[in-house]
């Protein structure tokens, strides 16, 4: 995997091959960072990297001046090799292993943008319950964006926060936030 922008661009990262992940392909990153990059200042903004795996999406924040970045993964080999990544390159990323549903169900945090990779195996409902804990718990900022990347056979379209969905390849990103109708 390779950092795309910011202070380590084009660094390469090597995970080890026995980590049972599956990582975000670097054109799917690069467009996605490119419509972030419209929404937010990185260095102002908190994020929320569930399902972190080898700490991919956590990197590439944090080179682009993201500070505040909080990474969740349930396996405890995917933990260490970011906690060491991230000592090694000097970013201030926290981890938690944690499965992903208990960690939502209890975190006092609140964030700005929440990203999900869940295994593209999971069920529909697996999904949509991340959405749900996150809305029912209202653990976005003001104009905070949840994204779940997930195949180009999962449709969450149906969730009442689903805004819309960008496909690169097999690989989709849906966007979920509260659309406020009132705008000035």
């Amino acid at each position: 995997m390779r950092i795309i922008s910011g202070k380590y661009k084009s660094k390469r990262i090597t995970a080890p091959k026995n980590l049972p992940v599956r990582p975000t392909t670097d054109m799917a990153k690069e467009s996605l960072f490119n419509i972030l990059n419209n929404f937010y200042y990185f260095e102002n903004i908190s994020v929320l990297d569930l399902f972190a795996g080898t700490g991919n999406i956590s990197y590439e924040f944090a080179s682009r001046g993201t500070e505040t970045i909080n990474a969740v993964d349930a396996h405890y080999a995917c933990i260490r090799f970011i906690n060491q990544t991230a000592k090694d390159l000097n970013m201030s990323i926290n981890s938690y292993k944690s499965d992903v549903y208990k960690f939502l169900e209890k975190t006092p945090l609140k964030v700005d943008v929440i990203f999900a990779d869940p295994p593209y195996n999971f069920e529909e409902k697996q999904f949509l319950k991340i959405a749900d804990i996150v809305f029912d718990r209202n653990l976005l900022n003001n104009d905070g964006l949840l994204i779940i990347e997930h195949s180009k056979h999962t449709d969450l379209s149906q969730h009442p926060y689903y805004n819309y969905e960008k496909r690169y390849g097999g690989n989709v990103f849906s966007f979920f936030e509260i659309v406020n109708d009132n705008q000035e």
